[in-house]
């Protein structure tokens, strides 16, 4: 059984939106696109290397594949096969839609069926592990069907105030242990979080 592992970019508050660039995703009215921008730095880009150093397969929703489909295989860097560009060109793409037309991306497959079920029979194949980037929708799912293994969180300091926030209501209560930390010289909290179990209570009475 492979692990499910969800990596995002998030503001103090929560938010996940447009974290790339001011037209990335500006539904809402979210006018903060590219929030992570100032906060780059070799520190960061290292994080950035790391997680993307072992193999995995990526698992997308349709509005984010869409952002990548567009760019990353105009990208492609055929002198470093271990660069983001060729590794995202070149794995396997996994993508939660209901139109299965236009996955013209090398090695992309529709996910079948009901999504959590799709999800959770992918997990049982051999193979490498699943990485989400972005795709909130989908992520949120996730979380209400107890399917995510891992977080990655680069936590940003910053309060946006406003747009797509990476967990809702429905999310299953997990708790989960902190494997790994480390501050950025901008302040920003790289974070690596393995699920171990259902949330514990207390009483200090």
């Amino acid at each position: 059984m492979r692990k499910l592992i969800v990596a995002a970019f998030i503001s103090l508050d929560g938010v996940i939106q447009a974290p790339g660039g001011p037209d990335e995703d500006t539904s809402g009215g979210f006018r903060f696109g590219g929030w992570i921008v100032p906060y780059t730095d070799a520190t960061f880009g290292q994080a950035i290397e790391e997680l993307f150093a072992k193999p995995f397969e990526l698992l997308l929703g349709r509005r984010t594949y869409d952002i990548f489909a567009g760019y990353w295989p105009h990208r492609q860097d055929d002198s470093n096969s271990r660069s983001i560009p060729s590794l995202f060109n070149s794995v396997p793409k996994h993508v939660a839609t209901h139109r299965r037309d236009n996955l013209a991306w090398h090695n992309s497959h529709a996910l079948e069926g009901n999504l959590a079920d799709a999800i959770h029979a992918l997990k049982q194949q051999d193979g490498a592990p699943l990485l989400t980037q972005g795709s909130g929708d989908l992520v949120r799912q996730l979380f209400e069907a107890g399917l995510v293994d891992e977080l990655r969180l680069l936590i940003h300091p910053i309060v946006l105030g406003r747009g797509k926030r990476l967990f809702d209501d429905n999310a299953l209560a997990s708790a989960f242990t902190l494997a790994h930390s480390t501050v950025t010289p901008g302040g920003v909290l790289i974070t690596h979080y393995v699920r171990s179990g259902e949330v514990r209570t207390g009483s200090f009475r």
